[in-house]
């Protein structure tokens, strides 16, 4: 039989980067700013969370942003290909407390979303990605307890089991949500960044963090 090829076609970059922040600094935010997570979330009674905060506001968000832009140029590469400078536009913490959820949404205004796990998190409540709603798919699927589910097939995915100081980076414009949190109090630090300058055959953008 003649051989066949299968071609991953216009995939969906994901990054995690393990330990991103080391666990003093996550400490310092953890102590910092879970007092300050006092706006409730319309989705859910159980979550909360800051302000949004410009990493110049914070010794702590300072040294944040340091760490994490390296990732931001390295991801950003991929999607653009072009290592462009970046800026991580906002901040803010989340706090979910049991039995709170974050519905699916995605994030305006921005070109790469991320999330630092500050906490541990159950494994019923790992943040997961899901395809657009209303996309290019069959109007009438395959959907049975016999099928074996994979990236062609499969709605959504859930993203690996994190650790206190893990990061993960994706696309904005990604849909995403957190299922009710089964778990302890579950704190994590959400960002949008943009890059410095986008050039489509001379008519260049510029933005401003």
């Amino acid at each position: 039989m003649p051989s066949s090829e299968v071609f991953d076609l216009f995939p969906t970059p994901v990054l995690r980067a393990r330990g991103a922040l080391p666990l003093d600094l996550v400490a310092g935010l953890i102590a910092h700013f879970s007092q300050e997570a006092v706006n409730h979330n319309s989705s859910s009674g159980q979550l909360s969370h800051t302000r949004l905060l410009k990493p110049s506001e914070s010794p702590l968000l300072v040294d944040t942003a340091a760490l994490i832009k390296p990732r931001l140029v390295e991801f950003g590469e991929l999607m653009f290909g072009e290592r462009l400078g970046w800026a991580l536009k906002e901040m803010w913490v989340n706090v979910l407390d049991a039995g709170g959820r974050q519905a699916m949404h995605n994030h305006a205004n921005s070109f790469i979303s991320g999330v630092v796990y500050l906490t541990p998190t159950h494994p019923d409540s790992q943040t997961v990605f899901m395809k657009s709603p209303g996309g290019h798919d069959f109007a009438f699927k395959n959907d049975h307890a016999g099928v074996r589910m994979g990236p062609y097939n499969a709605d959504k995915w859930v993203s690996p089991a994190p650790a206190p100081g893990d990061l993960i980076l994706f696309p904005s414009y990604l849909m995403h949500a957190v299922p009710p949190n089964q778990g302890e109090r579950r704190l994590t630090l959400a960002m949008n960044a943009i890059p410095t300058r986008l050039d489509s055959w001379g008519y260049t953008v510029g933005f401003s963090g």
